[in-house]
């Protein structure tokens, strides 16, 4: 029996686990099972391989997926540049044990963004600076978007909400929210900004998956703002992580 899961605290509000579970029955995938694995602690990671001797890999969340870095053999280029991975690979060759880092965020973050982008889009405003807010940056750069990284704090290449102007909101034609602001069971709240100004012209992105429309989805559409709910980012990037567990070349 082979065996997958996810790591992460808390995570009460993952769907990986069903996600995992229906595809193996759809599918007539009988050898395989997933798990969740909540780590109070990242260092509780060793015991975790040990005590799995089935667990060929998994899915990182927050808020490990910085952390779990310094733990790995490897890192893919991506993954690297990004400085965040979210799926891990394990070798087991007799006693030794080899941990493989790669980003299926990237493919999930392109997927969902890739059939709404017009060539009138040009910027775009990132609300959040943890390992998903690097990978959504990886790829608008890649996608050739001018970026504004917002952070509830000062920190390097980024702006506070109380310096995020109307004029800058309303210039972007593309806001992502990569905070957990909205995720279950916290989904009366919301990032910080002045949704009154939106407009038809603008697209909101929630990475947050549970509840499919957030609240800061909610106040969009209101505005007219197309909206993207982070469940097709959920959907790819898992399936990008099955095909890395299976790929026996990475």
């Amino acid at each position: 029996m082979r065996k997958f899961g996810l790591i992460g605290y808390p995570l009460g509000h993952s769907f990986s686990k069903k996600y995992f579970t229906d595809k193996f029955l759809m599918d007539h995938i009988q050898d395989c099972f997933y798990e969740n694995f909540p780590l109070t602690n990242i260092d509780q990671l060793g015991k975790l391989i040990t005590e799995e001797p089935d667990l060929c890999g998994f899915n990182v969340t927050i808020p490990y997926k910085s952390d779990i870095i310094r733990f790995l053999d490897s890192i893919s280029p991506e993954a690297g540049e990004i400085g965040a991975v979210n799926v891990v690979k394990i070798k087991r060759e007799d006693s030794l044990v080899k941990l493989h880092g790669f980003n299926s965020d990237v493919t999930g973050i392109r997927d969902s963004l890739i059939p709404f982008l017009t060539g009138d889009i040009s910027r775009a405003i990132v609300l959040g600076t943890g390992g998903s807010s690097r990978a959504v940056c990886f790829v608008l750069k890649n996608l050739g978007l001018k970026t504004t990284v917002v952070s509830r704090s000062r920190k390097p290449g980024t702006i506070k909400y109380t310096e995020l102007t109307a004029e800058l909101l309303s210039d972007a034609g593309l806001i992502i929210n990569t905070t957990p602001l909205g995720m279950y069971p916290d989904v009366t709240s919301k990032p910080d900004i002045n949704y009154s100004i939106l407009t038809k012209n603008q697209i909101l992105f929630d990475l947050v998956y549970n509840p499919e429309m957030t609240l800061f989805l909610k106040m969009g559409a209101e505005q007219g703002c197309s909206v993207i709910s982070g469940k097709k980012m959920l959907h790819s990037q898992a399936e990008k992580a099955w095909k890395i567990w299976n790929d026996d070349s990475l």
